[in-house]
């Protein structure tokens, strides 16, 4: 049995819509950070993979819409993206994107420091300083824009 929903909450603010600046200044801040992956020598693929994980891990299907169709453009395959939820079950990532997916999941949760000093440690034998640092901050903005997307419940429609 579901709880009945509260007076109001089906009418959602689209808050990137109600406070444009703020949006707007995470909209820079991704684009920042999309150039610091790229300077590290991340592939585009790497980090729509991060903006994948951590997007599953947040619940955000908006998101998960926009990046799985950024994924597959980057060259990724459906087989990787479909199994992605399970990927330490697999073998079709190489270290450095196990590594980056590590270390994604330990930056969404913060408060488990184990995971992040496992995560971290693996990190470190696979990526630079630099790529460590782009990964967490790949994070970082996603797990912001999954936020955004959550509490306004950007809807995702049928593709015709």
């Amino acid at each position: 049995m579901t709880s009945p929903v509260p007076a109001g909450a089906d009418r959602r603010i689209y808050i990137d819509k109600q406070s444009p600046k703020a949006y707007h200044a995470l909209v820079q801040t991704s684009e920042a950070v999309r150039a610091v992956a790229a300077d590290a020598g991340l592939d585009r693929v790497l980090v729509e993979l991060v903006n994948l994980r951590v997007s599953q891990l947040n619940g955000c299907a908006y998101c998960l819409h926009l990046h799985t169709r950024a994924a597959l453009r980057a060259g990724d395959t459906p087989q990787r993206l479909g199994v992605l939820a399970a990927w330490r079950d697999t073998e079709l990532f190489t270290p450095a994107e196990r590594a980056a997916l590590a270390l994604a999941e330990a930056t969404t949760a913060p408060a488990d420091t184990a995971a992040q000093d496992t995560a971290y440690a693996a990190a470190r034998d696979a990526l630079t300083d630099d790529q460590i640092s782009a990964v967490i901050w790949v994070a970082v903005t996603i797990n912001a824009f999954n936020r955004v997307s959550v509490m306004s419940r950007h809807r995702v429609r049928a593709e015709q």
